[in-house]
């Protein structure tokens, strides 16, 4: 019988942040510690992690198909994805900060008590980074993994104001639970990222507001659901568009 994820992920945690790393020192290996924990824990079979598949390399390729885990720059993510979904099924994993704490570090390298964040984050932070994918998210063969995780950000005073916080550099990010898994295997599946407190029709400007973004994101997101069929439009309020949740799912041929 297969672990309980949650256990799977601990072990995973474990692995990746003992022996060599641990040695090491947070942050001062090549790849950071967030996305070795996460290639651990959907592949610990080193075999199948680092896997040349023509002019690129996956983060795992196994008998499910490629993984890749993306914490960021998906337009960096856009040739290797298109190459990939060519050859079979792809998941594109992306961590999500549910619940977050600060861990500060002081020019002479010491640690600061961890304190939680007000900041947390929903599946929604998703929605702006696949704006860069748009014509790939109707790919039959894509399958998306939102991980809502609890870590801990470290972060350098180096920064200025308020103790150097202000613009400073984060420096690593340890996952310390998972919190859990959401899945997207189709189009109509993207529905699931529409905010429960939505009214029946609404704007992006209304959007940002029950998914807590900035209008530049939620304009993004609301691009994204609508170009996978999520959302449809009904009309105009004065110069912004009027969205309503669709019926059913599907790509749009241009947005």
């Amino acid at each position: 019988m297969e672990k309980d994820s949650a256990v799977r992920f601990l072990e995973a945690c474990s692995e990746c942040m003992d022996g060599a790393r641990k040695r090491a020192g947070i942050g001062t290996l090549g790849e950071k510690t967030l996305h070795a924990v996460l290639k651990q824990y959907f592949e610990p079979r080193k075999e199948n992690q680092e896997v040349p598949v023509g002019p690129y390399v996956a983060d795992i390729c196994n008998e499910q198909g490629i993984l890749e885990i993306q914490t960021r720059g998906f337009d960096r993510l856009r040739e290797k994805l298109a190459f990939f979904l060519e050859l079979g099924p792809v998941t594109v994993v992306y961590p999500v900060p549910a619940r977050k704490w600060l861990i500060w570090i002081e020019e002479d390298g010491t640690d600061c008590p961890r304190r939680k964040s007000p900041k947390s984050a929903s599946a929604c932070e998703i929605l702006p980074e696949l704006y860069k994918l748009k014509p790939l998210l109707s790919a039959p063969n894509l399958r998306l993994c939102i991980v809502m995780l609890e870590l801990e950000e470290y972060r350098l005073k180096n920064g200025w104001g308020n103790e150097g916080k202000r613009g400073s550099t984060r420096f690593d990010r340890m996952p310390v639970n998972l919190l859990e898994e959401l899945w997207i295997t189709s189009l109509e599946e993207y529905r699931r990222f529409l905010p429960e407190s939505l009214q029946e029709t609404f704007t992006v400007r209304d959007f940002a507001s029950a998914a807590r973004m900035s209008a530049k994101a939620a304009s993004a997101a609301v691009n994204v659901l609508y170009a996978v069929g999520a959302l449809e439009r009904t009309g105009k309020l004065r110069n912004a568009f009027l969205y309503r949740r669709a019926d059913s799912a599907g790509p749009r041929s241009s947005v």
